[in-house]
């Protein structure tokens, strides 16, 4: 009976040893990775749409600055919970800044109005799933293709 006990509990330790020694395990996916994309994406509608309606260049520019400081406030986050190793060096599950491809025709008023209205909901639904700093960074995004599209796009 104590060998099985000796035996059981030097398998514990062993098992907790190579644990330890594993590489950066993939951690899941960070949730404000898809809407860092969603807010990329918006900008460059946003941007793209300056062409179909000059009238609103204003406006559009706005959003896309707006939407673009939302990318980079997201990245900052998903950065810091990250971290950094104690050497300087970053952990190798890093998920890189993601870039979104261009529109390849520019995209309507009415076109960026669903889009933002679909970041907005998105955002709002996380926001509610998440706790804390980034509940209400996605809050406030939400809060803010709320307005863009209530106020800038009608």
């Amino acid at each position: 009976m104590l060998r099985f006990a000796g035996g059981g509990a030097l398998a514990v330790v062993a098992l907790g040893a190579v644990a330890g020694c594993a590489e950066d395990a993939p951690a899941t996916p960070d949730p404000l990775v898809a809407q860092e994309l969603s807010a990329r994406s918006d900008a460059l509608v946003a941007t793209a749409a300056i062409a179909a309606a000059p009238d609103r260049a204003a406006a559009l520019r706005t959003i896309a600055t707006q939407r673009t400081a939302h990318a980079d406030t997201l990245r900052t986050e998903i950065d810091r919970v990250i971290g950094v190793y104690g050497d300087g060096t970053t952990p190798s599950n890093r998920v890189a800044p993601v870039t979104p491809a261009a529109p390849a025709t520019p995209p309507s008023v009415g076109e960026l109005r669903t889009g933002l209205t679909n970041s907005q909901k998105s955002a709002a639904d996380l926001a509610t799933t998440l706790s804390g700093y980034r509940a209400a960074l996605l809050a406030s995004i939400s809060a803010a293709c709320a307005t863009h599209v209530g106020v800038l796009l009608t």
